[in-house]
């Protein structure tokens, strides 16, 4: 077994990582990106929230892959857990984007089925772009009315959120690729549907125990064998990184 070094992250510049990596839309859909972080036991948050797991290295990473996407994508669940408020970037990476000929800030995507989502809300209030809200056909109506004020409310899916419909809908608005920050239903979702490209793993040297979920995790979001009889899908390492302890791998799917 060959011994894998990774690289310190002091040594490179994760904007230049990250943002140079290639990612191509997949047939009509956008490239999916999932960026998750859990501790050595694969717990997601430490009292509930995942920014206790987290350090200096994964805020930098976290922050490079936000100069990637077009879109933004997260569950309404994680938006009220992490107290989400609109998209920002730095000037130097507004500058980046512009020079790309790319909008100076990925425009957010919030799923909910419920549409237990404020509308008053910086998330809605200060942002720079009204969001997109991907939603089902069964949503409340009076709920809707209210987020249509303030946000692009879209029904993708009739009794529940499909995010085959979802992805196909961004795809068919011109995103080209889409970064998923979870939560873990959410990322069982795309899985479950394969329609994950690429996974960011933050891995912190913590063991936290306790109750906290998996990264994906849903009822209905089982992952399932490839027909042909190949197994579970698996993806391979492209990238590797480590500083204090924690380890940040990029994976990319093998298609």
């Amino acid at each position: 077994m060959r011994q894998l070094l990774p690289e310190y992250i002091a040594e490179v510049d994760p904007v230049d990582l990250y943002t140079a990596d290639v990612r191509t839309r997949i047939n009509d859909r956008p490239w999916v990106v999932v960026n998750m972080i859990t501790s050595i036991d694969g717990a997601t948050a430490v009292d509930g929230r995942s920014g206790a797991l987290g350090g200096p290295a994964d805020k930098a990473v976290f922050r490079a892959l936000r100069e990637v996407p077009d879109v933004i994508l997260v569950g309404a669940a994680t938006v009220r857990t992490e107290g989400y408020g609109p998209v920002q970037l730095g000037a130097e990476a507004r500058e980046r984007r512009r020079n790309l000929g790319r909008s100076e800030v990925p425009r957010l995507a919030i799923v909910s089925g419920s549409l237990e989502l404020d509308p008053d809300s910086p998330m809605f209030a200060e942002a720079e772009r009204p969001p997109l809200v991907l939603t089902s056909a069964h949503a409340d109506p009076a709920r809707r009315v209210r987020l249509e004020s303030v946000a692009e409310v879209h029904s993708v899916g009739t009794s529940r959120v499909s995010m085959t419909e979802a992805l196909s809908l961004l795809g068919h608005l011109g995103v080209t690729c889409v970064l998923c920050e979870g939560g873990p239903n959410l990322n069982a979702q795309l899985l479950a549907q394969d329609l994950v490209d690429e996974w960011c793993q933050t891995t912190s040297p913590m063991l936290v125990g306790g109750e906290s979920s998996r990264a994906a995790v849903g009822p209905e979001a089982r992952v399932n064998s490839d027909p042909q009889g190949f197994g579970l899908p698996h993806l391979h390492l492209d990238r590797l990184l480590q500083a204090d302890g924690m380890l940040l791998a990029r994976y990319l799917r093998q298609r």
